[in-house]
C-alpha cells in the first residue's frame, strides 16, 4: 500500500474501515491520490481522492458497471456518538446565549470551537456502554455547567459533524470540498448528482435521510443567503458565503418529486485566461483579440447556454480592462470578480415591501449616473437590457452574460420581448463571444464556439450584419482566425481610434499579445494573480515590464 495511503488511514480510522469493507466486497484495492490524473477513464476507475481530512471521495466504476459512481467517506457517528452529539449541541446552544453574535464565518467557527471545548470532558467517555449512555448523558444535560464525557476519537468525530453542520455545508460537505466539483443537482432526499470536471454528470451516494432532514437543510441554506424559503415563498436564489450560487425549490406542492436545489460552485480565486487557454476553451489569438478590444473600451456579451462557462470567461477576461478603469457591476447574485481597485458592486434586493425593492433595471440607471469606464451586468434577461444599450449609446462600454447559443439567436432575443432593443441600436454592442459545453470523444468540454463582430444594421441587407472573426473547428478542436486582415472592430474602430495610418498594423499588436499569452502558457504562469500582475506590468511599462522576451 502507498505510504501516503497508510498515513491517511492512520490519521483517519474510518477510512481504513471503508477500504477494508470495499476490498472484501470487490477484491480491488483503490488507488490513493491527491490530484486526479489527466487521463482518467470514467468507465474504469477506482480512486480515493483526499479532499481534506477527515473527508475523502471514492470514484469507482468498471466497464461492466458502465458509468462510475461517486462515494463519500467521512467519519460516521455511532448511536452512542449521535446521542452525545445531540447532548453537546444542546449544551452549546445554551452556552451561546451568553456570547456575542459573531459577525463573520471565521468568528462563528471560533465561537463554536470555544463552546465545544467548554461542553465536553475529553478522556472520560471511552468506557460508557450504549445502554449506560442512554441515561448518563441525558442526566448531564440538566445543568449547563456540566460537561459531556467523550474519548478522543469520539471528540474528533463529533467536532467534525458540528463544524460540518453549523459552519459547513451539512450532508453535502464532502462534495463541496472536492476541487473537481462544478455543480450539484438534487431532487428529493436521495437523488443527489454532481457535474464533475473529469466524470461529467455523476450519481453520488449522498442522502438527506428523510424529507424533514432535507427541508431543514434547505431552510438553513436559504437563511444563509438571506432569502428564507417557506410554503408561502418556496423559491429562493442567492449566493452563499463562499461565493457558491444556490437555487432552492421548496415544498412538494411546487416540486412534485421532492424539494430540490441546484448549487454552482465558484472558487474564491477566478480561473485565469491562461488556464482557459491550456484547457482549450480558446486560443492565445482569441484571448489577445479580447485583450485589445477590452483595452479599447469595446462592449462585449458572453453568450451561451446554461453551464457553458459564460461567467468564468467574463471573469478571466476582466484583467484585460485597464487597471485604472472605474468598474460598476450590477447583479442578482455576486459572481463577477473584477480585479480593478475602483469597483462599485451593486446587488439587487428582491425582498421586502415593493417600494424598497431594487432590480437590475434600477441598478443600471444608478450606474449610468456615476460615469463608470465599464458597466458589467451579471446577466441580461429583461428590460435592463434596453438600459444597457442606452449606456452603450452614451459611451459607457458594457460587458454582460446572456443566454443564447448563437449570435443570430442573441440578436433575436435582444430585439424581442421583453428586452425590446430596437434593431437599429444593435450595433452599439461590438462583440459577441459564443460559448458552449460540448461533448467530444466521450468527454464534456467547454469551448468558445465563435467570436462575432456586430457591424451594424443595413436595410439593404435586411438585418444586422455580423462577422465571425474566430470559429471553433470540432474536427481538430482548434480555433481558426477568420478575421485576419478582415476585422471590422480591429481596423475600422480600434485602429482608427488609435490613429494608425496603416490600419493593419493593429494585427501586430494582436500577435504581440498572443505571444505574451503563449509564453505564459509555456512557462506555466497560470495563477490568476500572477497573470494579472504580468498584464498590469505590460500596461505600465510595455514589453520592458515583462519577465521574458517576446
Amino acid at each position: 500500500m502507498d505510504p501516503q495511503f497508510q498515513q491517511a488511514i492512520q490519521r483517519n480510522p474510518h477510512l481504513g474501515v471503508y477500504v477494508n469493507e470495499f476490498v472484501q466486497k470487490t477484491g480491488d484495492e483503490p488507488e490513493f491520490v491527491i490530484n486526479l490524473p489527466k487521463d482518467l477513464d470514467a468507465e474504469n476507475v477506482n480512486i480515493i481522492l483526499a479532499v481534506g481530512d477527515p473527508v475523502f471521495v471514492h470514484l469507482y466504476g468498471t466497464h461492466e458497471m458502465g458509468e462510475a459512481k461517486y462515494y463519500t467517506i467521512e467519519p460516521p457517528l455511532s448511536p452512542i456518538e449521535q446521542r452525545k452529539y445531540d447532548a453537546i449541541m444542546n449544551n452549546i446552544l445554551e452556552r451561546s446565549a451568553d456570547e456575542e453574535v459573531p459577525e463573520s464565518e471565521a468568528e462563528l467557527k471560533e465561537l463554536i470551537s470555544k463552546l465545544l471545548y467548554e461542553a465536553v470532558e475529553i478522556g472520560a467517555g471511552g468506557d460508557i456502554s450504549e445502554e449506560d449512555g442512554k441515561t448518563s448523558i441525558i442526566e448531564k444535560l440538566v445543568p449547563k455547567q456540566r460537561t459531556i464525557p467523550v474519548n478522543q476519537q469520539e471528540f474528533n468525530n463529533i467536532q467534525y459533524h458540528i463544524e460540518r453542520n453549523v459552519v459547513g455545508s451539512g450532508p453535502i460537505e464532502p462534495i463541496v470540498r472536492d476541487p473537481y466539483l462544478e455543480d450539484i443537482h438534487s431532487i428529493g432526499v436521495d437523488n443527489v448528482y454532481i457535474v464533475h470536471k473529469k466524470l461529467g454528470m455523476t450519481e453520488t451516494d449522498l442522502t438527506f435521510g428523510d424529507e424533514a432532514g432535507l427541508d431543514q437543510w434547505l431552510r438553513s441554506m436559504s437563511e444563509r443567503i438571506g432569502r428564507p424559503v417557506s410554503y408561502a415563498k418556496p423559491i429562493a436564489d442567492g449566493a452563499l458565503p463562499d461565493g457558491s450560487r444556490i437555487n432552492i425549490i421548496y415544498s412538494l406542492d411546487v416540486s412534485k418529486r421532492g424539494s430540490s436545489f441546484t448549487m454552482r460552485k465558484f472558487s474564491e480565486v477566478p480561473v485565469s485566461i491562461i488556464e482557459l487557454i491550456n484547457w482549450g476553451a480558446l486560443s492565445p489569438e482569441m484571448a489577445a483579440y479580447m485583450w485589445i478590444c477590452l483595452e479599447n473600451g469595446m462592449s462585449v456579451f458572453f453568450s451561451g447556454e446554461t453551464a457553458s462557462g459564460k461567467t468564468t470567461m467574463l471573469n478571466a477576461c476582466l484583467p484585460f480592462v485597464n487597471p485604472k478603469s472605474k468598474i460598476f457591476t450590477a447583479e442578482d447574485t455576486a459572481e463577477v470578480q473584477p480585479s480593478q481597485p475602483v469597483w462599485q458592486q451593486l446587488i439587487t434586493r428582491e425582498d421586502g415591501p415593493v417600494d424598497s425593492r431594487v432590480d437590475t433595471f434600477a441598478l443600471l440607471k444608478a450606474a449610468l449616473r456615476s460615469r463608470p469606464n465599464y458597466i458589467i451586468v451579471g446577466e441580461i434577461r429583461g428590460v435592463e437590457g434596453a438600459v444597457a444599450f442606452q449606456g452603450m449609446q452614451t459611451g459607457h462600454p458594457v460587458m454582460a452574460t446572456f443566454h443564447a447559443s448563437a449570435v443570430t439567436k442573441m440578436i433575436q432575443r435582444l430585439t424581442g420581448d421583453p428586452i425590446n432593443v430596437p434593431v437599429t441600436f444593435i450595433d452599439n454592442l461590438n462583440i459577441a463571444m459564443i460559448l458552449s459545453a460540448v461533448y467530444r470523444k466521450g468527454a464534456f468540454l467547454r469551448r468558445c464556439l465563435s467570436v462575432d463582430e456586430i457591424e451594424g444594421y443595413y436595410e439593404e441587407a435586411g438585418g444586422v450584419v455580423t462577422r465571425a472573426v474566430f470559429q471553433w473547428d470540432p474536427e481538430t478542436d482548434t480555433h481558426k482566425f477568420r478575421g485576419l486582415n478582415n476585422s471590422y472592430i480591429l481596423e475600422d474602430m480600434i485602429a482608427t481610434k488609435l490613429g494608425y495610418e496603416d490600419k493593419r498594423k493593429i494585427y501586430d499588436d494582436l500577435f504581440l499579445r498572443a505571444r505574451i499569452l503563449q509564453e505564459m502558457c509555456d512557462r506555466d504562469i497560470k495563477d490568476y494573480y500572477d497573470v494579472l500582475e504580468l498584464i498590469i506590468n505590460f500596461y505600465k511599462y510595455g514589453v520592458e515590464g515583462l519577465p521574458f522576451a517576446v
